[in-house]
């Protein structure tokens, strides 16, 4: 397990950079991961995704399926890689400090 440090901030990082507690997501978190992701501003539907699946992980313990996360956010599947390059499981998860 790895440790990255962010604006003051530490975390613990599995090997894919994958935040290791959810408990210790917070904004520094969005913002290291928005950076590492290229994103230049998050704009709303990037917090939607972020909050589906933060509710999502919350209530069922694990990431939704790419095409449920889909259809709880409206958004296409080509939409949601065009907010996160990376993708849904990796950039989106990441960024909602789920683990991998």
């Amino acid at each position: 397990m790895a440790e990255i440090e962010f604006n003051g901030q530490k975390f613990d990082i599995d090997e894919d950079g994958f935040i290791q507690d959810f408990k210790q997501w917070n904004k520094e978190w969005v913002q290291y991961v928005k950076q590492q992701e290229g994103i230049d501003e998050l704009n709303e539907e990037h917090w939607a995704v972020v909050n589906v699946l933060q509710d999502y992980y919350t209530k069922n313990g694990i990431a939704p399926m790419v095409r449920v996360l889909s259809k709880l956010t409206k958004f296409k599947l080509k939409h949601i890689y065009e907010l996160f390059p990376s993708g849904p499981g990796k950039g989106a998860c990441k960024m909602a400090g789920l683990p991998k």
